[in-house]
């Protein structure tokens, strides 16, 4: 294996499915056993979700909320995805802890970094919700920071698209794919790839980020493997 310690970022509308909203149990149980077959290899994982499945901080805003009000909202969002996956990784025989930033004793651990370091030393995942526990903060940057603290060896950025592209791929199909590309280039090229905040505490903590297809069956392990499958951004 090229990674021995990975965080997986996913996104909480990638836990729609087919659905409009909310969480597609079908779509959970897939991701599930994709994580258990990286488990089973020995690779240590660790997992952020967001929460746009369900409630984002930014469009509450929009919509005259307080913004600091709506990104808590969202951070209990992400507890709710985060509760559903690890509901469904224990369905499939694999032995998860949840760690939440904001205090939720009755059903998540608080973040501690050196337990959860010890968590995946001994083959757990650990979910982190919650984001950072701070408003302002997207999941991103709750991904990229926990990456840091926990010495993961990279982040693993599940999407829909498999990898960044010269331009939209689902506005341009003559667009382009990236095998690997510098942090430099993609801030030059105002590429999006995560908010800045986040890709700026990776580029600093030299903290590489695979942006694959997590839908496509067997792409967690191959990329894990270090197969050519997505985009790479290094330092």
């Amino acid at each position: 294996m090229k990674y021995k310690r990975i965080l997986l970022k996913l996104s909480g509308e990638s836990l729609m499915g087919e659905k409009q909203f909310g969480i597609d149990n079908v779509r959970l149980t897939e991701y599930a056993r994709e994580i258990k077959t990286l488990v089973d290899t020995g690779v240590q994982v660790a997992i952020v979700i967001g929460g746009g499945n369900i409630f984002r901080g930014v469009q509450a805003e929009e919509g005259g909320m307080e913004r600091t009000q709506g990104d808590y909202m969202g951070m209990l969002a992400t507890v709710i995805n985060s509760m559903a996956l690890q509901s469904s990784l224990e369905q499939e025989g694999v032995d998860t802890r949840l760690q939440s930033a904001i205090e939720l004793k009755q059903i998540a651990e608080p973040f501690i970094r050196r337990r959860a370091i010890r968590h995946l030393e001994k083959g757990r995942v650990v979910i982190f919700g919650g984001g950072t526990g701070s408003p302002f903060f997207t999941t991103d940057s709750a991904a990229a920071l926990r990456a840091v603290e926990i010495e993961a060896d990279v982040i693993l950025k599940g999407t829909r698209v498999d990898g960044i592209y010269t331009e939209d791929p689902e506005k341009n199909p003559d667009a382009t794919r990236y095998d690997e590309i510098s942090f430099r280039e993609v801030f030059e090229r105002g590429i999006k790839v995560m908010d800045m905040t986040a890709f700026t505490l990776c580029n600093e903590n030299g903290v590489p980020i695979v942006v694959f297809d997590m839908n496509k069956s067997g792409n967690l392990l191959r990329v894990s493997k270090g197969e050519a499958i997505g985009t790479v951004v290094t330092s």
